[in-house]
């Protein structure tokens, strides 16, 4: 899972590109949007995309849950997981 919540982290910064974030200042816990990270509506919908491409999942838009997956890198991490098994 690790190496999953790594792997989710560079994603952001790459995708966004996030050129002064490195995978290290990226708490796994921390909110992705608001206080936390500050990520914007249309940095979800770019993320939203890149992690569809990357991980093959899918994301249904503008649900509570999809919300909900996309607090922070640990519950995309989860997420992520659940639609592998």
């Amino acid at each position: 899972m690790m190496n999953l919540h790594n792997d989710i982290k560079q994603l952001i910064i790459d995708c966004l590109d996030l050129e002064d974030v490195t995978v290290d200042d990226i708490e796994t816990e921390a909110p992705l949007f608001g206080e936390g990270l500050g990520l914007d509506s249309i940095d979800a919908l770019e993320l939203g995309l890149a992690i569809k491409k990357e991980f093959d999942v899918k994301i249904e838009a503008n649900s509570e849950a999809t919300k909900a997956h996309f607090y922070s890198v640990a519950s995309l991490a989860s997420f992520i997981e659940s639609q592998r098994a």
